[in-house]
């Protein structure tokens, strides 16, 4: 099994990273403030306005090591990587069977099964985990009419059928999460997803979460060999990373939204922490973006038994073996596709 390596995320505004040997060097204001060796990062995410020397790129282009550059907020601007891998005919089979409407439903039904069955599962744990929540009833309600549309899942569906259950799914899904906020209900509430820009502090930390999150399955389908813009679910649009976002649906729930609500429910995170800009937006602040950070390295690092390859694997390490699944299925080696559902 693949070891899980680190993430290197850089926030500190006007760092600078350097090769120092077979290290990363991060510099602020000419003082090395930290030496990683290269060997033991996965990828590095720079927050903001932070420069790389074109030395560090160049090793890390040739070791494999990614580098992306988001906005101070998490919004995607570029990324840094060395010539494409892969197997050119496990991309061409991934394109055949995209523009194939019924291989895709069938593949788009896998993901939509797994992703509303581990939005039940959230629902459920957070019944059990506060049984005196308010409006539990409704929650209750909630994970039944999930556990409806899974029944209906199983049977043959259309792409355009998938499509809509899983958007039926998604609105009772977050009508109730609201009331999965259990304190501080006056910094920290529901009401509806909103994203780009999120306009309170509750999407401000999903949508964070969810860009981390897009770019380790990004990274890991890239690994494996596949083009991370020609997705099943998601369909082609220029500059957006479909077949990612298609994975990511699955794992949202387990990486993304439980995390988000215990870092509430846990007060790991205050309202403080946030600000709104004069155009609206919610946005973290340096403190709070860090305190999410290492929240989710932490996350990344628990185990759980993969119920399908029946091995303990790092959670951080799902984005890669579901994307290893799905080439071995767009290869032939296996029947179907094998989403994870969380237990």
């Amino acid at each position: 099994m693949r070891h899980l390596l680190n993430t290197l995320y850089v926030t500190t505004q006007g760092a600078y990273l350097a090769r120092d040997g077979e290290t990363v060097a991060v510099r602020v204001e000419r003082e090395t403030r930290l030496r990683i060796p290269l060997h033991t990062l996965a990828s590095i995410v720079c927050f903001g306005q932070i420069s790389c020397s074109p030395p560090l790129m160049q090793l890390c282009a040739e070791r494999g090591v990614r580098i992306s550059f988001l906005s101070e907020y998490g919004r995607f601007w570029a990324r840094v990587e060395g010539p494409v891998s892969g197997n050119v005919l496990l991309r061409r089979e991934q394109y055949r069977r995209s523009d194939d409407s019924g291989q895709s439903a069938a593949i788009a039904r896998a993901v939509v099964t797994a992703k509303v069955a581990n939005q039940r599962v959230v629902l459920l744990r957070a019944l059990r985990d506060h049984p005196g929540m308010a409006a539990s009833a409704e929650v209750k309600a909630a994970g039944d009419s999930l556990g409806r549309t899974l029944i209906m899942l199983q049977d043959e569906q259309s792409l355009d059928s998938v499509r809509g259950m899983e958007g039926d799914a998604a609105r009772r899904y977050f009508a109730v999460f609201d009331h999965l906020i259990v304190f501080r209900k006056e910094d920290f509430f529901f009401r509806e997803r909103n994203r780009r820009p999120p306009l309170d502090n509750m999407n401000a930390l999903m949508s964070f979460l969810y860009t981390l999150l897009v770019h380790d399955v990004r990274s890991a389908l890239e690994t494996v060999g596949l083009d991370p813009a020609v997705g099943f679910l998601h369909r082609d649009r220029p500059g957006r990373p479909s077949l990612a976002l298609d994975l990511m649906e699955e794992l949202r729930p387990v990486l993304a939204d439980r995390l988000a609500l215990s870092l509430v429910n846990r007060q790991q995170v205050k309202g403080k922490g946030f600000k709104t800009t004069e155009t609206g937006a919610v946005v973290m602040d340096d403190e709070t973006r860090k305190e999410v950070l290492i929240a989710y390295q932490k996350r990344k690092q628990e185990e759980l038994q993969h119920p399908f390859i029946n091995e303990k694997v790092a959670l951080g390490l799902l984005p890669y073996v579901q994307s290893l699944l799905l080439s071995r299925y767009l290869r032939g080696d296996l029947d179907g596709y094998p989403p994870f559902f969380w237990k």
